[in-house]
């Protein structure tokens, strides 16, 4: 047995690995091949030496954004294509749209997806099934994969919060059934960061203390009652944020930290400020941050809407990869683009595009993924898959792996039903490094 193999059975969980070893070992006495799920497992296994992500900066554009008009063009099917043009990226004879000039300079540290594909063109239960991998049920709220990710692999920063989300965050899903600490902190603007966290000029500091000495006196007859882990945990949040509230580390959330110079390349705009924001907090520590920015669902006028949308969105990103490159963090930090859905090749009555979850594309670069990879083909029209169809889960489990987790290991709800994170789909290895 090689050493590397070793290794990676080191990694497995123990009870998988005498079951699958034992499963190998007659399987090949009796002259057959190997179980698929003991192939599977050494494929999710983290490579010895290789690059994981150790934090995730995830980009939801909400509203479902266009794969014709982004990162799988038909230049030859003019109907399709419209008014946004192709361009050329650093890889020959692969396009994008004309809005993604920035990230197309940069095609050779990003992996495109073109065959993403999901069964609904709802953008609640889309955007629901994206961010859990699993479909809305009414008796349990899955955990997003932020909360699932830092779950997992823990904090990093003390008095940081593991899990940022930067956006409105309606309907998001939050910690589902794992702990409630695992509540993305919200932050609605991000060129205000966390307000309210400064004393207001009537409260001392001393008397400040004295409040909360006097509430946990109060509370504490509750607590003794019913305690648990949930009163427990909503507890810690309250101290966390009591401690962040004098804490030196907030400055990660002041934008007016940066130069005008630096907040001018990333764009003024929401998702500008929004990946300047991403990149200070992981900066500092955060594990995971996830940044929205709606605006796509473009039933009219697809081609003025994608100008600024898109334009937005490709200098934000392309500025956000450009810096942590430059630092040494694009090989430790892991970047995500993706949509609810995606938006019809046929262009409507309105020059816009409808709902179309049958074909659309998605984006990975950083830490874990093999720059310049296109994987799948949607068919002549951007209609339908002709090649390797993705669904959410193959993508949420390929995040997983990306971040050096298994896949295929079962976690358990407080009702004791088993759960995986990334939904147990297959992981794209082709766009993994």
């Amino acid at each position: 047995m090689s050493r590397d193999l070793r290794q990676s059975l080191q990694l497995l969980d123990d009870r998988h690995t005498r079951r699958a070893i034992m499963s190998g070992i007659a399987q090949s006495t009796l002259g057959v091949s190997l179980l698929s799920g003991w192939n599977r497992m050494l494929e999710a296994a983290p490579a010895p030496g290789g690059k994981k992500a150790k934090q995730v900066i995830y980009f939801y554009m909400s509203g479902a954004m266009s794969h014709i008009d982004t990162f799988d063009p038909k230049p030859e099917v003019p109907d399709v294509q419209g008014d946004i043009e192709p361009i050329s990226t650093k890889t020959p004879g692969v396009k994008f749209g004309a809005p993604m000039k920035n990230l197309a300079d940069l095609q050779d540290k990003i992996a495109i997806v073109r065959s993403m594909t999901t069964e609904t063109a709802d953008h609640e239960k889309g955007r629901y099934w994206l961010k859990t991998s699993y479909p809305v049920l009414n008796s349990i709220r899955h955990p997003s994969m932020g909360a699932w990710i830092v779950q997992t692999m823990g904090k990093i920063s003390q008095t940081l919060p593991p899990f940022v989300l930067v956006g409105n965050g309606n309907g998001h899903p939050g910690a589902g059934f794992l702990d409630p600490s695992l509540t993305p902190v919200p932050v609605a603007d991000p060129a205000k960061g966390i307000e309210n966290t400064a004393l207001p000029e009537y409260l001392s500091e001393k008397a400040f203390k004295r409040r909360l000495s006097l509430a946990d006196r109060i509370d504490a007859k509750f607590k003794s009652r019913y305690s648990g882990y949930q009163i427990e945990s909503y507890d810690q949040m309250y101290k966390d944020a009591v401690t962040l509230m004098g804490s030196k580390d907030l400055e990660a959330f002041d934008l007016e930290q940066e130069s005008e110079e630096v907040r001018d390349r990333y764009g003024s705009s929401r998702i500008g400020q929004g990946a300047l924001l991403a990149r200070r907090l992981v900066q500092s520590g955060v594990r995971f941050v996830e940044v929205e920015y709606g605006g796509w669902d473009m039933h009219d006028d697809v081609a003025t809407n994608m100008e600024t949308r898109g334009g937005e969105m490709d200098q934000a990103l392309g500025s956000l990869i450009r810096d942590l490159d430059s630092s040494g963090m694009l090989d430790e930090t892991l970047i995500v683009l993706t949509s609810e859905f995606g938006r019809s090749p046929a262009i409507n009555q309105n020059a816009g595009r409808d709902h179309h979850p049958a074909a659309f594309s998605f984006l990975l670069a950083g830490a874990g993924v093999q720059g310049g990879a296109i994987y799948g083909k949607s068919d002549e029209r951007g209609h339908g898959i002709d090649e390797d169809p993705v669904g959410l889960t193959d993508f949420n489990s390929t995040i997983t792996v990306a971040c050096g987790l298994d896949p295929f290991k079962e976690h358990f709800s407080p009702s004791g039903r088993p759960f995986k994170i990334g939904g147990g789909g297959d992981p794209i290895y082709d766009v993994l490094s």
